[in-house]
């Protein structure tokens, strides 16, 4: 199948990528892994849980309802067409001009597929960053995305009693998310202190009636908020039964029972395929330009790939993309002027982003407190103990080198778990891994004689050289198309 615009990703970003641009003629593929669009932050029950309020578990659920609206209505004319349980792994330049977007199907992935496009939207999103600490591979122990995620895609709790520990702003919605579904969350652990946002009111005066709201949340289920201290261990034999908490500024542990612990220091961006495309990176992040566009050609990028900024700045940055991108393929130069007010959203949630960067900051001496029979690489079993003698013993500076003397990275998910951990205990800086393949991909994937092309839906337009009738909408209902965000 041949289309205008690949979006590779359906978080918020990309839906709004989407919606942009099909609203403007573009035929738009919509290419994610997981079954339904929403991503990570409008993850909802599958239908035949029976969830009776889905809404319950989002704050955001007006916008979702939008965005789902505009998406079925394109969908309809034929203007998206939605291609679920695709798994991305790369995306070629071809030489006669596009792009290929090989993926794998299925929750199996061992059958391949693939798709043309003139342009491609990366909105590949992010992923969590957990520091290690001893115990912290105990069963029970999961990311606070993860314990997100198992609520409200699944209607399940990690554990009766939880603690939620790390930093960053995802806390406050999975400890009350978790508290409101029942839990009993023994405790939210927080590294940051909450004296050093009141240096920054002015710029998080928006989010002050959200944070508000989880803050009576906190008090309405009685859990106990310890800011500035840090989880240091977690224990138990068969999963994990207490965590071990110490105040950063100095003074007693204490030891706190549970039976699940969730846990985060922050996100971090996916940049694989942007990083495989040759996209210029700017330290981790993808860099683009004031219409989401990266240096290479034909794509551009938007969402947390680009910066992690949460989902009103992805939805933003996906507009100003989708709008672009529209532009760009009919041969017109854009103008900023139809998008001045994301360009404006964007800019003022990318000031809050960095905010938040400096006040949510990990206890600094983490790396000290990871005792060496702590496993840092889950997937290699290597240990802190190893990673030190490698930089010690062997002089490994950076963390390719470590890489290389440990098989720390080399496993199953290519260091997206544990290369924050190498690199901060060996000392080191935490760089692009640098892959030429996105995921695992079967040998047989790579050996056989190619994959088989998408088929377009039945609903899909017909294909037609008539450039007025390429594109049914764009028509006057075009430019009064309002459901997009």
């Amino acid at each position: 199948m041949r289309t205008d615009l690949a979006v590779i990703g359906a978080g918020p970003a990309g839906l709004a990528a989407a919606l942009a641009a099909a609203a403007r003629g573009v035929r738009v593929a919509l290419v994610d892994a997981a079954p339904a669009a929403g991503g990570q932050f409008y993850r909802r029950p599958a239908p035949g849980l029976g969830a009776r309020r889905p809404e319950a578990l989002h704050h955001q659920w007006r916008t979702w309802e939008r965005l789902r609206a505009g998406l079925e209505d394109l969908a309809d004319d034929g203007l998206v067409i939605r291609l679920p349980d695709r798994h991305v792994w790369s995306v070629e330049r071809r030489p006669e001009g596009g792009f290929t977007v090989h993926a794998l199907l299925g929750p199996l992935q061992e059958e391949a597929t693939a798709l043309h496009a003139d342009a491609v939207l990366l909105a590949t999103g992010g992923y969590e960053r957990v520091l290690p600490f001893p115990g912290w591979t105990l069963p029970g122990v999961v990311t606070a995305g993860g314990a997100q995620a198992m609520l409200k895609g699944g209607l399940v709790l990690p554990g009766r009693t939880v603690v939620v520990a790390g930093t960053g702003p995802l806390l406050l919605p999975v400890a009350t998310g978790l508290a409101a579904a029942g839990a009993r969350v023994a405790a939210l652990v927080e590294s940051a202190d909450p004296r050093d946002f009141l240096r920054y009111g002015r710029a998080l005066a928006a989010k002050a009636p959200e944070a508000a709201g989880y803050a009576a949340g906190l008090l309405r289920h009685r859990v106990p908020f310890l800011a500035r201290h840090t989880v240091v261990a977690a224990h138990g034999a068969e999963r994990v039964e207490a965590v071990t908490v110490v105040p950063l500024a100095g003074g007693a542990a204490r030891r706190i029972r549970c039976d699940a612990l969730a846990v985060s220091h922050g996100m971090l961006p996916h940049t694989d395929l942007a990083e495989a495309l040759g996209c210029r990176l700017d330290g981790l992040v993808v860099a683009v330009d004031d219409e989401q566009g990266t240096d290479v050609p034909g794509v551009w990028a938007a969402g947390e790939s680009t910066g992690v900024g949460g989902a009103a700045l992805a939805l933003a940055e996906g507009h100003v993309a989708g709008r672009s991108i529209a532009a760009r393929l009919a041969g017109r130069d854009p103008d900023p002027g139809g998008w001045s007010a994301a360009a404006k959203a964007r800019a003022r949630m990318r000031r809050f982003a960095e905010v938040l960067d400096r006040v949510y900051v990990p206890d600094p001496h983490w790396p000290d407190r990871v005792t060496d029979p702590t496993v840092l690489c889950r997937c290699e079993e290597v240990t802190a103990g190893t990673v030190r003698e490698a930089v010690d013993a062997l002089g490994a500076r950076d963390l390719r080198t470590v890489k290389l003397l440990t098989r720390a990275g080399m496993g199953w998910c290519q260091g997206r778990m544990c290369a924050p951990g190498v690199a901060g205990v060996a000392g080191c800086a935490l760089t692009p891994g640098r892959r030429s393949l996105a995921r695992p991909v079967p040998l047989g994937v790579l050996a056989g004689p190619g994959p088989a092309a998408e088929e377009p839906p039945a609903t899909a337009p017909a294909p037609t050289d008539d450039p007025a009738r390429a594109h049914p909408r764009t028509d006057t209902r075009t430019a009064t198309h309002r459901r997009n965000p």
